[in-house]
């Protein structure tokens, strides 16, 4: 039998190119995007922004009235010198926390006791900043003392220990959190904890503010009273911060064992500079006599030498303390690393065997 004769030509159907073809690349290429539009949950963010940032303005400027006609009718929590600064650096960052907490899976949420050190030292920079101890830090060398003891290492020290920095991170307004990634901001932080340049800013700008002569115009220039005790603040924010980062290297800027050393190098520069105030019999700091002393029964020499120990153990009581919370994250690290380790081997050895 012979084959049967074709009536006609067969036509495949019409079939779309696949992805993986030229053709089909060329498509998807020059096909239109559909625009997505914006989320209905990023509008009511940005709104939360705008509402709260207006929110802040309004009570700051309320605060701010407030301080300036009837400061002695105010409770002690609210500001004896109002600044803008002090204000809107408090409320802004507590509330980009709490935002991005809010936000973060359970698994990268700080533990209540890190949220419990990040509120600690938030609240104590504010407390001599912007209460009624303000005044006495500027009528009293020793209380003046206990301020920057606050500024530049306890309050900032807390801060550190709180890990904050995803949330915050997480909570702000995206165009805010895209300026803390550009490369100009980042060289300026790299800069600054840089492990030769951190300890030295540190213990520099302590003792700068603490030259008589440098003291005395600060504590009578209200530009650079504030200069001095912001300096102080974020200073302090940027060496406790690359001190007490919990995480290892990387993505830490440096190793447990550079942060023990940084930590360890800033107790004795320390110690000498308050053992100089207490044993100085002169009164160095005149300043104080000159604007009168809140607490008038008490002299220039008593005034310093309390100022003295305050600059001279318990600074130095801060870093030993640092030194001991580095160890311990090392330990706990190497543990977790061990747990890790034997986990693998136990999972190889289960698969092997027979």
């Amino acid at each position: 039998m012979g084959r049967k004769p074709r009536l006609g030509l067969a036509v495949r159907p019409h079939r779309r190119p696949g992805p993986g073809t030229r053709a089909g690349e060329e498509t998807l290429r020059h096909a239109p995007r559909p625009v997505a539009p914006p989320a209905p949950m990023e509008k009511a963010a940005d709104r939360a922004d705008w509402l709260f940032a207006g929110g802040a303005v309004a009570a700051g400027a309320v605060v701010e009235w407030l301080s300036h006609h009837l400061p002695a009718h105010l409770p002690f929590f609210l500001p004896w010198e109002f600044s803008w600064l002090a204000f809107l650096g408090t409320a802004l960052p507590l509330w980009w926390f709490f935002r991005g907490f809010a936000r973060l899976p359970r698994a990268q949420r700080p533990g209540g006791w890190r949220i419990a050190a990040f509120l600690a030292g938030m609240a104590l920079i504010y407390g001599v900043l912007q209460t009624r101890f303000l005044y006495l830090a500027e009528h009293m060398f020793f209380i003046n003392r206990l301020q920057h003891l606050a500024m530049h290492h306890l309050g900032p020290f807390l801060i550190a220990l709180g890990a904050p920095g995803t949330a915050i991170l997480r909570g702000m307004p995206k165009e805010i959190a895209a300026l803390t990634r550009l490369r100009p901001v980042t060289q300026v932080i790299g800069a600054l904890q840089h492990p030769v340049v951190a300890p030295i800013l540190f213990v520099g700008l302590f003792a700068l503010w603490l030259v008589p002569p440098l003291h005395f115009v600060a504590m009578l220039d209200p530009r650079l009273f504030w200069v001095m005790n912001w300096s102080m603040v974020l200073d302090g924010i940027l060496f406790w911060w690359l001190v007490l980062d919990p995480r290892p290297r990387p993505p830490a800027r440096t190793s447990y064992g550079v942060r023990v050393l940084l930590a360890l190098s800033v107790i004795v520069p320390q110690i000498a500079l308050g053992a100089f105030i207490y044993f100085t019999s002169r009164d160095l700091y005149p300043y104080y006599s000159f604007c009168g002393r809140a607490f008038t029964d008490m002299g220039a020499g008593t005034d310093q030498r309390i100022g003295g120990i305050v600059t001279w153990i318990p600074t130095a009581m801060m870093s030993a303390i640092g030194v001991l919370l580095v160890l311990n994250g090392m330990r706990l690290h190497e543990e977790g690393a061990k747990e890790r380790d034997e986990g693998a081997e136990d999972g190889i050895a289960a698969q092997t065997r027979p």
